[in-house]
Parts: C-alpha cells; structure tokens; sequence
C-alpha cells in the first residue's frame, strides 16, 4: 500500500499523510453516535421490557448529549478533512507539475526525442489530474474505508464474538475476489491507457497537419488512422468498465452477505436467550455504518489502482536520470571532437569524427543532407551526449561540465525558430530574463528587428502567437538573433538561419548575423556556400566523416566534395522556369 501511496501522490506521499488522518478521524468520530443510540435504544427497552421498573432519564439525557457533541466533533472533523483532502490534492499536483516540467528540462534531447509529444503532454495535464481525481475523490476515502472495519472488527469482538464473526464472514471471499482480479485488472488499465495516449498523438496529428489535410484533401477513408484510435479508445474504454464492474460488484455482494448472515444468527441467538435485543439493535446499527463507506471504497478501487498506473508513469519519468556534470566550463572557448561515433538508435551520423573549431574564429560546416552537421552542433549544445568519444569545451569533456552552466556560454539560432505565445519584448528576454527596456531595443536594434517591432499595434508588447505564427519567418529569425545578442554568449551556434528567406530578409538576417559573431567562437552550418566564402574554416561532412577542411581557397584548390558542391551551386544559380 505504500508503494501504491507513494505513486498516486506523484512521489510526495507526506502530502496526503494528513487528508488521511483527518478522513479516518472523521469515519471513527462518525461511529460513536450510533454508539449512543444503541444505549438509547437499550435504555427504552428495558423499561418496556419490564427489566427496569422506572424510564432511567439519566442515561437517555446522556446518550442523546453523547449524540450532540459526536455530531458536532463530527462536523468539525469532516470540514478539517475535506478542507485538507482538496488542498493537499491540488497542492501536490501543483508541485508535481512543476517537478517534472523542471525534470524534462535536465533530460538528454535524446530521451525527449523518443517521446511523442502527446505522451508528455498526457503525463503533464491528463495523468497529473488522475491524481488530483485520486487524492480528491478516491485515497483518504478507500484508506479509511478498508481501516475502520478493522478497528471496528476489534471493538464487536469483545461485545459478542459470534456476531461479530457472522457480520464479516465475507470478508474473506471478496479479499480473494479482489486479489485474483488485481493482475487483469492492471492490464486492462495499461492498454486503455496506451489507447488514450495513441488517440491523443492522432487528433495532434491530425490539428498540425490540417494545411496538408486540406491541400491533398486527405478526408473520409483516406485517414483512416485517427478514426481506428477512437474505435480503440472506445473498445478499452468499455473493456475497462464492462469487464471489471461485475467482479466488484460480485465481491460487495459478498460483503453485505454478512449484514444478512448477522441478522439470521442475531434472531437464532435472541430467541435461545444467547444476547439481549439491545446488543442485537447495535450490531445492525454499527453494520450498516461499516458496510456502507466500505461498499464505496470497493467501488472506488479500480478507479484508484487506474489512478496509480498513471502515477507509475510519472515517478517513472521523474526518475529518468538527467544529464551529469558538476565542473563548470573553462574561460577558453574552442571546441574539439575526438574519435566522436553518434548514431539515432541503429542510424549511425557521425562516425569517428575529430575536428577542431578554434576561439574567436567562425566555423562554417557544409555538406549533403544527412551527413551529420546539425548533430555536430547538437553534439556541441550537449544536447546528447556521443556513444563513443569526447566533445571538449576549452579542453574538458563535455559530459563532466554541468549542463546548466554549459548553456550560459553558448547561444543557438535555428534553422526553425520557436516564438513563445507572449510579448516581443519577453521572447527577447529569453536571452537574458534581467535585461531592461534598453537593453532589449539595442539588441533589437543590432538584429535589424527594431523598426518592423515599431510598426506593430503596441510595439514590444505585442502578444506574438503560438510559434511564432503571427509573423513572418524573417521576423521571427531576426527575433532569434536578437535574443541571441542580448544572451551575450561567447560561443554561437547557427543551424542554416538564413537558408528558407527571400532575398530582402536574407540581407538583413546577413547583417544581423555580422554583428552577432562580432568577437566571438561561431559554429555555422551554410546551405548556400556563398555564405561562407569568409569562414577561418570550413569542415566538410560527407556520410559521418569529416570529407575535407580548410579556408575556402584551399578547398576550391583541391579538387574534392567542397569544389562540386560550389560548383553544382554556381550553375543552379542563373536556372530559371520557362513556361
């Protein structure tokens, strides 16, 4: 259970610990004035009964103020119970979310990679409110309900042990119900939940690539894969609650059966002489106040162990193990690769790689697609670590520096850039959270963005959509760019900036780009080679390997891959359409 416990709160049992003890306190304080109509209802009898010549007053004036104040403490404990059960729930998804946003954020790209986007989003929204459902609606009330026949299991047995043992007699049958059905029951939650999720990837599937829904009109039977993951999702839905339901409801049968058998050996035992009519009268008081909140919390359990197979996901995620390091990066800012090897799973890209990007110089990396040039810049990023080899920063090993303070000295520029949905001014200061007014329009200013900011409805408090959606790709790299030079690393990484522009914003990106470098070590990836005519250096991939390198002169001199690629490049240059 507490295994289970620790799940269901998303690694943060203690904040539960207490919701717990007051719903306990709560169902134990809820017993005691059934306790005290069970002396009012003896009091009664016996004088009826002729037992007692005189109504004793006394006791009646006490069971019926033992009532009173039972209620109230009643009261006060289910308000401090269900004050604490929804503030301890809410509180520890809260957190929890918050824990494992910051936790994706420490993992390797790679691992993050693996994951479609629908699976984390699943775990960060939908499991997370599994949880918050669990500790709200199904933990402190299937705890208490499973602890209190036991504490009241203890009590009857001193009072009359025959009924007390008649009264939980199927006890024992539904506990083996209950664990007979566990494993299938674990299996049908885990392929519903898969079902959920693959449903989830579909539909965002299905919302991103609507512009090429529409353009090839891809409808009806042509998309065939988001309708099969509804079906499916449909099918395990009704797996999980048309399979499992008669089970449960077989093992409450067999619980309430020992209301039923209670009652026979009660009447049996009333009429040999065995027990007394007001002992009777307590036992089916105190039954249906046991039966009762533990019939629900049976019902409730297959909803919680669901609950806590999404909890299993997210302590699994959170205790995926982040990138390492401790050492924080030297004041020398070349990068090296030594007998580097990489590959996506099987998919070899780079392939005993050795190179040397020096400080201060701009490094242009071209070559055909595929021949691992933005993995070299991911390499470098640390955005994973090589499987074999060293990436040196300043001539430690990558894999040694903390990965936080690694990215304080390097500033990317995609080739697609990601605009957060908020203020210009704020996706600016992406690059450096303190920066002022001022410093944000001179690095506006510098990137070439600051007139088309001006333009806009409220300037650098225009709200940019999601992506970046609202403005055009130029805007949006000049944006990057300027979040780039306000970051003020030494070391910048550009991954084909300006290769998707139309002349206008290519020229203006150029300029741009001229003031980022300025001083600094650039890693540049070129799509068009006339872009680094100027490079110290220019390493040319080919397969996974390093083809060739060296200044532009040098490689044009040598015959190789370099001196194709400028020339298949300058006869293209002047190809036009003729209709």
């Amino acid at each position: 259970m507490m295994k289970q416990l620790y799940y269901i709160t998303a690694g943060n049992p203690r904040k539960m610990l207490k919701p717990i003890l007051w719903t306990m306190l709560a169902n134990l304080a809820n017993m005691f004035p059934f306790g005290c109509l069970a002396l009012a209802v003896s009091t009664i009898y016996a004088y009826y009964s002729g037992e007692q010549g005189l109504l004793n007053m006394e006791k009646l004036w006490y069971a019926w103020g033992g009532m009173v104040v039972f209620l109230v403490l009643v009261s006060a404990c289910e308000r401090m119970a269900y004050r604490s059960i929804y503030r301890g729930a809410y509180e520890a998804s809260a957190e929890g979310r918050a824990n494992l946003a910051e936790h994706i954020r420490k993992l390797p790209l790679g691992f993050l990679m693996s994951k479609s986007p629908g699976e984390l989003g699943h775990t960060m929204m939908n499991d997370f409110t599994q949880l918050e459902n669990a500790g709200t609606n199904n933990l402190a009330q299937l705890i208490s309900g499973a602890i209190i026949p036991v504490f009241a299991f203890i009590g009857l047995i001193f009072l009359d042990w025959r009924m007390a043992a008649a009264m939980f007699a199927g006890f024992p049958v539904t506990i083996l119900i209950l664990w007979g059905v566990s494993s299938l029951e674990r299996k049908i939650g885990t392929s519903h939940a898969e079902a959920k999720i693959v449903q989830a990837n579909h539909l965002q599937e299905y919302l991103f690539g609507m512009k090429m829904i529409k353009a090839y009109n891809l409808r009806g039977e042509n998309f065939k894969r988001l309708d099969h993951s509804f079906y499916r999702y449909m099918k395990e839905s009704i797996k999980l609650e048309g399979g499992l339901g008669p089970f449960f409801l077989v093992a409450i049968a067999f619980i309430q059966m020992g209301l039923s058998l209670m009652t026979i050996l009660g009447v049996y035992l009333i009429l040999d002489g065995g027990i007394r009519v007001p002992l009777f009268a307590m036992f089916l008081l105190m039954g249906t106040r046991i039966f009762d909140p533990l019939s629900v919390a049976i019902m409730r359990l297959p909803s919680f162990k669901y609950d806590v197979l999404a909890g299993e996901r997210i302590v699994s995620l959170l205790e995926e193990p982040v990138m390492k390091g401790d050492k924080e990066p030297p004041q020398i800012h070349d990068i090296r690769f030594e007998n580097v090897t990489f590959a996506y799973k099987s998919n070899i890209v780079l392939d005993d790689v050795t190179v040397r990007m020096e400080e201060g110089e701009l490094t242009a990396i071209v070559g055909p697609s595929g021949s691992g040039k933005s993995t070299l810049l991911r390499l470098i990023a640390r955005f994973y670590d090589p499987q074999a080899g060293k990436v040196l920063f300043g001539g430690v090993n990558e894999c040694e520096l903390d990965p936080e303070i690694l990215m304080k000295k390097i500033s990317m520029v995609f080739q697609d850039v990601y605009l957060f949905q908020d203020t210009i001014r704020n996706n600016i200061r992406y690059g450096r959270e303190d920066a002022t007014q001022e410093e944000v329009e001179a690095a506006a200013k510098e990137a070439c963005c600051h007139d088309f900011i001006m333009k806009l409805p409220h300037g650098y408090d225009t709200m940019v959509g999601e992506g970046g959606s609202t403005l055009s790709g130029g805007e949006r790299q000049r944006i990057s760019i300027a979040r780039a030079i306000l970051k003020n690393a030494p070391v910048i990484l550009l991954d084909e900036a300006t290769s998707s522009l139309d002349p206008e914003n290519e020229v203006e990106m150029q300029k741009a780009i001229s003031r980022l470098i300025r001083g600094r070590t650039v890693i540049m990836i070129a799509h068009r080679l006339k872009t680094v005519v100027k490079a110290d250096k220019i390493i040319v991939m080919d397969k996974g390997k390093v083809a060739e390198q060296g200044t532009h002169k040098e490689l044009l001199g040598s015959g190789g891959l370099y001196n194709k690629l400028w020339d298949l490049q300058t006869r293209t240059t002047g190809w036009k359409v003729h209709k």
